[in-house]
C-alpha cells in the first residue's frame, strides 16, 4: 500500500473513533440531562406546587385554647432543674400518640411530679412524620414551636399543635396555620415571623435529634425517667411513669 494510501486510512480510523466518542459523550449527556428532569420531576415539582397550594389555600378553622399553667416553665422544660428524678421526653408534633400522651398522660405527671418539686421534666423535638413528605410540617412545627419558646410561650404554642392536628402530613400544620397559631395567642407576630422564616432553632432541633438517636429512640412518644426508657413502643401510662419516678425517688 502506498504511503498516502496508508496515510488515508490513518485518518480515517481516527476519524470514525473521534465520531464514536462524540456520540458516546452526546449519550452520557443525555442520560445525566434525563435524569436531572426525572429528580426534578419527582422531588423539585411536587413542593413547589404544594408550597403553591399552601399560599393559595384559606388557613381554616382554628381550635383555641385556654392557657394551663405549667410549674417553672423554661422554654421546652418545666419544673425545678436540681429535682432528683429527670423525665425526658421525644416528641413529634404529628404524632397520633404524642396527641394522646399529651391530651391524657402529661397532665398527671406534671400535677404530681413536676408541680411538687419532685421532677424535672423536658420535652425535645423529634420531628420524623414528614420524612419523606414534601412539606415538612412536623419541622415546621418544631421551627414554630420553638420560635414561641423565645417568647416564653412554648408550651401554648405546643398546646395549640395539637388541639389543631387533625392526621399526618395533612396539612394541618402547613406554614400559613402555624403563624396563625401564633396570632391566636398572642405572640408578638414581626418577632415569630422573621424567626420562624430564618428556621432560627434548625440547630437545637438537630442536637435534640441527634440526642434521641443516641438514647435509642425509634418511635414517639418516647419518655425516659432518670435515662432508662418507658414502655418502649407504646404509649406509656400514667401508671408506668409513676412506677418509674416512684422508685427512682426510694421513698423521698
Amino acid at each position: 500500500m502506498s504511503p498516502v494510501k496508508q496515510s488515508s486510512k490513518r485518518h480515517e480510523i481516527r476519524e470514525k473513533r473521534r465520531k464514536q466518542q462524540q456520540r458516546q459523550r452526546l449519550l452520557i449527556v443525555a442520560i445525566i440531562l434525563g435524569a436531572t428532569l426525572i429528580l426534578v420531576g419527582v422531588v423539585v415539582i411536587p413542593g413547589i406546587i404544594q408550597r403553591a397550594q399552601e399560599a393559595s389555600s384559606p388557613v381554616g378553622d382554628i381550635v383555641t385554647i385556654t392557657p394551663y399553667p405549667r410549674p417553672n416553665a423554661q422554654g421546652t422544660a418545666l419544673g425545678d432543674p436540681n429535682a432528683p428524678v429527670k423525665i425526658d421526653v421525644f416528641e413529634d408534633f404529628q404524632c397520633p400518640s404524642c396527641q394522646v400522651y399529651t391530651e391524657q398522660v402529661e397532665k398527671q405527671v406534671i400535677d404530681t411530679y413536676v408541680a411538687t418539686g419532685k421532677v424535672f421534666y423536658t420535652f425535645h423535638q423529634y420531628p420524623i412524620v414528614d420524612r419523606s413528605a414534601a412539606l415538612k410540617e412536623s419541622h415546621q412545627a418544631a421551627n414554630a414551636s420553638m420560635c414561641a419558646s423565645a417568647q416564653g410561650r412554648f408550651w401554648d404554642y405546643h398546646d395549640m399543635l395539637y388541639a389543631n392536628w387533625n392526621g399526618e402530613n395533612q396539612g394541618s400544620l402547613r406554614d400559613k396555620r402555624l403563624i396563625a397559631f401564633a396570632e391566636a395567642i398572642g405572640l408578638d407576630m414581626n418577632a415569630f415571623r422573621t424567626c420562624f422564616s430564618e428556621n432560627r432553632y434548625k440547630t437545637q432541633i438537630d442536637a435534640d435529634l441527634a440526642m434521641g438517636n443516641k438514647w435509642g429512640v425509634n418511635g414517639t412518644p418516647s419518655v425516659f425517667v432518670n435515662g432508662l426508657l418507658i414502655k418502649p413502643g407504646y404509649v406509656p401510662e400514667f401508671t408506668d411513669i409513676q412506677q418509674a419516678v416512684e422508685a427512682a425517688l426510694g421513698g423521698k
